[in-house]
């Protein structure tokens, strides 16, 4: 798959909900099917359509689609992967020709029983706060998942000896039908009904699976946070999906009272009285790694920034340290002392006479 805009070829936005993705291939797929439309192009935009849908959705591969594109999809998933049959199923139903989409992508051969326990990802969020992000932390997750069952090994029979040959298309998997339908008469090779392609059918299904194959599991999983994480930040877990596939964690951070984060700096408020910031002065921040003193330079202004270098987050790849911003907010006093307004008053006074003198200077 190359890079493609999968949203622009469905023709939605990237905000579309499922159904409007779901009505939007509908239409395309109709529209392109190489059974109805004759067009020589027709066959490679109809699988344009499809791998778009089959992408968008898919909530695990849309979020991979999002974050890193088509080809983060390409390096998670094989085409067989992508191209799930029961995603397609009741897009076709009933629509002759169309019930047959997987022999224009796989020419015919793919058989359902080959990508029935394929490995699948599975999706995960975590919450942590700042410091677990910036120290690193170790957190349990519980995830649901499915996973091959242990007595039948995936079979889906009770034994060896309750698999038998389906008689309804010999073991190939597929059976010719023809079907009437709003685009004419159609001759199909399709997926057996009897047998779902399988091209077996189970007399005896597995007591502890119920003939599915697998069961359904909660499981437990410790996963390390790297320092550096941040808000959105994807993880992965190599082989804790379903049957070998993959988890994939979202990282989700709450907000820190005194530190805000923007990349890899981090940004603080600290409040300083008038006469402080006239004449400068020395305060403690409480910072993401402890208490740390930075210098006030006289005549700082309220709004100005003070950089304090290293002091930020961690990099999640070269592990170097953003820098912390500390924002200071001059108090102007509401109430003042007797004694406090006179020396106010006297400072206005002097700020007057320098403005006199000055505007003298200019115009003499």
């Amino acid at each position: 798959m190359s890079d493609k805009d999968y949203y622009k070829t469905l023709g939605v936005p990237k905000n579309a909900s499922a159904e409007e993705i779901k009505k939007a291939y509908r239409e395309l797929a109709k529209k392109y099917h190489p059974d109805v439309n004759k067009s020589p192009d027709a066959e490679e935009r109809f699988k344009e359509i499809s791998e778009a849908y089959a992408v968008l959705s898919d909530p695990q591969k849309r979020e991979v689609y999002d974050q890193y594109g088509s080809a983060g999809v390409e390096g998670r998933y094989s085409y067989e992967d992508i191209f799930n049959e029961d995603l397609f199923r009741d897009i076709f139903n009933g629509f002759g020709g169309f019930e047959d989409i997987f022999d224009v992508f796989f020419g015919g051969r793919r058989r359902r029983q080959e990508r029935k326990f394929n490995p699948r990802d599975v999706s995960a969020s975590v919450m942590i706060d700042l410091k677990e992000a910036f120290n690193g932390a170790e957190k349990i997750i519980e995830i649901n998942r499915k996973t091959l069952c242990q007595k039948c090994n995936g079979s889906g029979a009770e034994s060896n000896r309750d698999i038998k040959t389906c008689p309804q298309c010999n073991g190939s998997g597929r059976v010719r039908v023809t079907q009437n339908s709003l685009f004419g008469r159609f001759t199909t090779v399709t997926t057996c009904n009897k047998c779902g392609g399988a091209g077996k059918i189970i007399e005896k299904p597995c007591s502890m699976c119920r003939g599915k194959g697998y069961t359904d599991e909660k499981k437990k999983i410790v996963v390390d946070i790297p320092p550096g994480v941040d808000e959105g930040t994807l993880l992965r877990v190599a082989g804790e999906g379903e049957f070998g596939g993959d988890l994939y964690i979202n990282v989700h951070l709450t907000k820190n009272p005194a530190l805000k984060r923007s990349g890899n700096d981090l940004i603080a408020e600290a409040e300083i009285s008038f006469p402080e910031a006239a004449l400068g002065t020395e305060i403690e921040i409480e910072s993401i790694d402890g208490k740390i003193t930075i210098e006030v330079p006289p005549g700082t202004q309220s709004g100005e920034t003070i950089k304090v270098k290293g002091r930020g987050m961690p990099s999640l790849e070269t592990k170097k340290r953003g820098d912390l911003l500390v924002k200071i907010n001059v108090r102007t006093p509401t109430r003042l002392t007797r004694e406090e307004r006179e020396l106010m008053e006297k400072l206005l006074e002097l700020e007057g006479n320098k403005s006199s003198r000055l505007f003298g200077r200019i115009f003499r």
